[in-house]
């Protein structure tokens, strides 16, 4: 019983942070804290999609480690912009080649929680 309060307490003080004040990454942040930079997205089955998102406006994504050429097309390149506090993109063909809009938040040092506007949820860790 007293193990079963341990791990109780422990798990519920592991996830106090993430239950505080999100923090809504504004155009200066996504800027600041984005751009120039790769942005990993975690991925359901345990992996990586690196993004780079380029000071040009251009994003390049690769998820050949992944094994996302079994399903489309393994690597694009795209463009990207900011619209009202959101980063969008558009790829050539993932999507479809139709503009995608994520709000994010901030949800750690190096981690940001996005929310794609058809409402999905996912997080991506901030590399160099």
């Amino acid at each position: 019983m007293m193990k079963l309060l341990g791990i109780t307490c422990l798990s519920t003080l592991m996830l106090m942070p993430s239950l505080g004040s999100t923090e809504t990454l504004g155009e200066a942040d996504i800027r600041r804290d984005i751009i120039g930079k790769t942005v990993y997205l975690s991925t359901p089955l345990g992996g990586e999609l690196p993004l780079i998102f380029r000071s040009s406006g251009k994003v390049d994504g690769n998820g050949q480690a992944i094994g996302l050429g079994r399903y489309v097309k393994p690597s694009d390149t795209g463009q990207w912009w900011i619209d009202a506090n959101r980063l969008c993109q558009k790829f050539q063909s993932w999507n479809k080649g139709k503009p995608m809009c994520f709000e994010l938040e901030r949800a750690g040092a190096n981690t940001i929680k996005w929310t794609w506007d058809n409402g999905k949820t996912g997080v991506a860790r901030i590399g160099n």
